[in-house]
C-alpha cells in the first residue's frame, strides 16, 4: 500500500528478492543491503511470494496421475530410461534443516542430530515431482511419515488409478504396477524394495542393482533440487509452517524449470551413456552432496509382496528381462 512515508514495493522486486533467497539461502540482512529493502519487510513477504508461486503453478506443473493411461506413461519412462518395467515412481524422504521452534523440545530432532521437517516425494523417471508431502517432524522415520499420507491411503484402497496387472515385457505372467523405495519402507505389492543384503547370491545382487538404478532417481532429484535452491542446504530460521511453504515453492519451481526448459536443464541430470554401459553424471553432483537417509524399518512383509519381489528378481536375471551389461555392475 502506498503511504505518505513510502511507496509500495513493486511485485517484480519482491519476486527478485524471493528468488535470490531461494537460490542462495542468504540471510535477510544480507538481502537487505543488496536490494535496499528492510530485513523485517523481507521476512514478511518471502513466504507470501512463495505461496503465490505455489497457488499459480502447482496445478500445471505438479500433477499426480489419477488414470491408468497417465501411470503407464510414467512407467514407460522408467522402462525406457532406467530398464525397470512396471515402475510408476520412486519414493524417498529428505530432511530439511530448521532452527528449533520455540518450546518444541525434541519433536523435530532427528536421528542425524539436528532439527528438521521431512520432505517426502514421489518422482518420475525425468526427475519431476509427482507428489510431495511436507511438514512431518524430523523425529519420524520415512515409513512413519508415508503411513500418514494421502498417497498411501489411495494406494492401499486402490483408488489412485493404477493400471490393472499385465505381463512384463517378453513374459506371460500378470504383474502389478508398483513404486520403488529403499529399506526404510515396508514391502508391499505396490511397493518394491531391495532384498536383504546378507549372504547375497549373484542373482540377488543383480536384482538390487536393477531396482536401485530406478530408485536412485528420487535421491538425484533431491540433489538437483538442493543444488538449484541452496536455501535447502542451510538451517532455515523460519517457523515450520513457513519452511513448508518455502520448500513447496522450491519443488514447484523445480518442475517448472524442467518442463519449460528441457534442453537447458538436460545437462544437470544424470543421463544414460549410449556408447558404454552406465550413466553420465549430471552437473548437480558438482554442487551439492546430500547423504542418503539410512534407516531400516522392520515391518511385516506379506507373502504376496515377497513372492512378487522374488519373481521380479528371477525376471531381471532371465533372458527376457536381463540387460547385457548388468553383471558388470555388481
Amino acid at each position: 500500500m502506498d503511504t505518505f512515508f513510502r511507496k509500495a514495493l513493486e511485485p517484480g522486486l519482491k519476486l527478485a528478492i524471493t528468488l535470490r533467497y531461494l537460490a542462495t539461502g542468504n540471510s535477510y540482512k544480507s538481502l537487505q543491503f543488496g536490494f535496499r529493502v528492510s530485513h523485517s519487510t523481507i521476512s514478511i513477504f518471502i513466504t507470501e511470494v512463495c505461496q503465490a508461486i505455489v497457488d499459480t503453478f502447482s496445478a500445471d506443473v505438479m500433477v499426480c496421475p489419477v488414470t491408468a493411461e497417465a501411470w503407464k506413461k510414467v512407467s514407460e519412462g522408467f522402462k525406457t530410461k532406467w530398464n525397470f518395467p512396471h515402475c510408476v515412481g520412486a519414493i524417498d524422504g529428505k530432511h530439511v534443516a530448521i532452527r528449533c521452534p520455540r518450546k518444541a523440545g525434541s519433536v523435530y530432532f532427528n536421528y542425524k542430530g539436528f532439527h528438521s521437517i521431512v520432505l517426502l516425494a514421489l518422482v518420475d523417471a525425468e526427475y519431476k515431482f509427482l507428489y510431495v508431502d511436507i511438514g512431518a517432524s524430523g523425529a519420524g522415520s520415512d515409513a512413519g511419515v508415508s503411513s500418514e499420507t494421502t498417497l498411501k491411503e489411495a494406494l492401499e484402497a486402490g483408488t489412485i488409478g493404477l493400471p490393472d496387472p499385465d505381463p512384463l515385457p517378453h513374459d506371460d505372467r500378470p504383474m502389478p504396477y508398483f513404486i520403488v523405495a529403499d529399506d526404510a519402507f515396508a514391502l508391499k505389492t505396490w511397493l518394491m524394495k531391495p532384498l536383504p543384503q546378507r549372504n547375497m547370491s549373484v542373482e540377488e545382487r543383480v536384482f538390487n542393482y536393477r531396482l536401485s538404478r530406478a530408485r536412485r532417481v528420487v535421491e538425484n532429484t533431491f540433489g538437483l533440487l538442493a543444488s538449484r535452491f541452496r536455501c535447502l542446504l542451510t538451517t532455515m530460521p523460519q517457523t515450520p509452517e513457513r519452511v513448508c511453504t518455502i520448500t513447496m515453492a522450491c519443488c514447484v519451481l523445480h518442475n517448472y524449470l524442467l518442463i519449460k526448459n528441457p534442453t537447458i536443464e538436460c545437462n544437470l541430470v544424470d543421463q544414460d551413456n549410449p556408447e558404454t554401459p552406465g550413466i553420465i553424471p549430471g552437473a548437480w553432483r558438482d554442487h551439492a552432496h546430500l547423504p542418503h537417509i539410512e534407516e531400516v524399518y522392520r515391518g511385516n512383509i506379506n507373502r504376496a509382496a515377497k513372492e512378487q519381489r522374488q519373481y521380479l528378481a528371477q525376471y531381471v536375471n532371465s533372458e527376457a528381462g536381463s540387460v547385457p551389461w548388468q553383471n558388470e555392475k555388481i
